[in-house]
């Protein structure tokens, strides 16, 4: 069997080289059994923005529960690495047994606090670095941008159409995000059969260019889809060639008994042809077809669409989308934070870079409307603090007395196994618009939004400072 890319995805070698030389070591000082724990969190705000969603997460627990060395993983492992044969019959029998602690999947989420904790011995928290990163940043970035899409959509429908624009295999994890952020269908057939979403398409421009006159296309295409029937109507002009035809085939289809659901502009000045159109359509008495649009559409185009007061009706948009431009990737990050019972901290010259030690919960504080107020990271211990602390500036405090907390951090998998059922993704879906509404408008905004306050305890505060001095002073 011809192995590929796709094939490969739930071995255990799907990490980064050093991880597995780690392991070695670690085997070879048998200090593989170990209990440590590991941070999953963030630094910054994609797209400058002020708040990001949390994705991924059900595909990187069906990805642990299946994270395995095949024989052949390691017959490779035996003929490529100086590993030797204890370690490699070690990594045979290799599979995750580690506890997760994570935040719902949907959350509205900021940086610097722990989205997901994993607990285990060294080998297994530690192999499993490359992979959760991989699916939490990636999907977390492109949901991020779904969200602010859906945030000026003004209620229109919004389908992912960025397969052909996605990073390779990204695009399925693409077409998830995207469902979680607020879209609601995809191009991506292979995405609706495996996610439960529908699977939407118009007509190509190649479709069109393939007969010698477009009405005929048009004629032709409608009679073998006379249902959800979307024409693309700017292959040669779209005022003076694509929407006549349109609107000759539309009058066709009511005769037979069907109506033409809308009509595609994927090019031009959008926003005054689709006012053209609308006024058009209309006059003609088709006020039921809709009117779609793509090509290069991002939060500020479909912003700007309205407010030049564009009928638009739905949006097909794929490579701002999929690529998550322009930033790329999100900067989550996994930190050590406990290891054989004591806490541990990453030490850093900029304390912005110093990561939190030990077992930590996240509590979620609310208003009396029900609205976020602020974050707490505190010490897994601790109930959830009356005060919370700058982590940075140790004048800056935030008196929370009174609010309720939620803890956000939850089990999800104990000993390998999931403890929590798999959220469908419209689920899922529904939960991160339920969150975002919680979050005012400031912190929603394009420009300049609102800085979220997350804060720590101070005996979080307290524990780090005294780790900082600790190893400070074993330092030249």
């Amino acid at each position: 069997m011809q192995h590929t890319f796709a094939t490969n995805l739930a071995s255990a070698l799907y990490t980064d080289m050093y991880q597995l030389s780690m392991a070695h070591a670690h085997y070879n000082y048998n200090r593989h059994n170990e209990q440590v724990a590991f941070d999953y969190f963030y630094r910054k705000q994609p797209y400058n923005g002020g708040f990001t969603i949390f994705s991924g997460l059900g595909e990187v627990l069906a990805l642990l529960q299946e994270f395995k060395f095949s024989s052949d993983d390691i017959d490779w492992l035996h003929k490529t690495t100086n590993f030797n044969d204890e370690f490699l019959e070690f990594m045979r029998e290799f599979r995750f047994k580690g506890t997760v602690y994570s935040m719902r999947e949907g959350e509205v989420v900021f940086p610097q606090e722990p989205l997901v904790r994993v607990q285990g011995n060294l080998v297994e928290a530690q192999l499993v670095e490359t992979a959760l990163l991989n699916y939490l940043n990636y999907s977390s970035l492109i949901a991020t941008k779904a969200a602010r899409i859906k945030l000026v959509a003004r209620g229109g429908i919004l389908s992912e159409f960025g397969l052909r624009r996605a990073q390779g295999l990204g695009g399925m994890l693409a077409t998830r995000a995207a469902i979680t952020g607020g879209f609601t269908s995809t191009s991506n057939v292979l995405g609706a059969k495996v996610y439960g979403v529908p699977a939407v398409g118009t007509i190509a421009h190649a479709y069109i260019q393939s007969y010698d006159d477009e009405l005929t296309a048009f004629r032709d295409f409608a009679k073998i889809n006379p249902i959800n029937c979307v024409l693309l109507v700017d292959t040669y002009d779209t005022l003076k060639s694509g929407l006549p035809n349109a609107i000759t085939v539309a009058k066709e289809m009511e005769q037979q008994g069907h109506k033409l659901m809308g009509v595609r502009l994927d090019s031009g000045d959008l926003a005054y042809l689709a006012k053209q159109a609308r006024q058009v359509l209309d006059a003609e008495g088709l006020t039921y077809v809709k009117i779609v649009v793509s090509n290069q559409l991002d939060e500020y185009i479909v912003k700007s669409l309205f407010d030049q007061g564009a009928p638009i009706d739905i949006f097909g948009i794929g490579t701002s989308l999929v690529t998550g431009k322009p930033d790329a990737a999100l900067d989550g990050v996994y930190k050590l934070s406990m290891a054989n019972g004591k806490p541990r901290l990453k030490l850093s010259e900029n304390i912005k870079k110093t990561t939190l030690p030990g077992l930590k919960q996240v509590y979620r504080y609310h208003d009396a409307a029900g609205n976020f107020i602020a974050d707490a990271v505190a010490l897994e211990d601790e109930t959830a603090p009356d005060t919370i602390h700058h982590p940075y500036e140790p004048d800056k405090n935030l008196p929370l007395t009174g609010c309720t907390a939620e803890p956000l951090l939850q089990p999800v998998m104990q000993n390998g196994e999931l403890t929590v059922t798999p959220t469908p993704i419209l689920e899922v879906a529904q939960y991160a618009a339920k969150r975002l509404s919680k979050l005012t408008d400031e912190y929603k905004r394009f420009e300049n939004p609102h800085i979220y306050k997350v804060g720590v305890s101070k005996k979080l505060y307290d524990l780090r400072t005294e780790l900082r001095s600790k190893h400070k002073k074993n330092t030249f």
